[in-house]
């Protein structure tokens, strides 16, 4: 078993073609509003990639999951989080909806995923 830890692993994760598709399949299964903008998946991998950056350093992004137990999942779902705040000045209030419903929806199907038992 490997000595690293889970932020670490999908952050290795993160830069290969695998980590896309699950951010495909992710945008796809819970209908994001989104999910057909290839830029808007670009942009949320790569942003995730940097929310695993900061877990790997050791800063806590998501309650209560550890810094090193931040998974690429999770990573997703947080820079979706943060990017629903940042983009609301630009957005509808259908689309500021529908995007949070996406993420209510992945964290309640998956709460292991941030930490937290079903």
């Amino acid at each position: 078993m490997s000595e690293e830890s889970i932020a670490r692993r999908c952050l290795n994760l993160a830069g290969l073609f695998e980590s896309e598709v699950l951010v495909e399949l992710m945008l796809r299964f819970w209908k994001h509003p989104l999910a057909d903008e290839i830029d808007y998946r670009n942009d949320l991998l790569e942003t995730a990639n940097q929310v695993l950056e900061r877990a790997v350093a050791g800063i806590q992004v998501i309650e209560p999951l550890k810094p090193e137990d931040t998974n690429l999942i999770a990573a997703i779902w947080y820079a979706e989080s943060t990017g629903v705040i940042n983009d609301e000045p630009e957005q509808s209030v259908e689309m500021i909806k529908a995007r949070q419903k996406w993420l209510d929806q992945v964290r309640t199907s998956i709460p292991s995923c941030f930490g937290e038992l079903d």
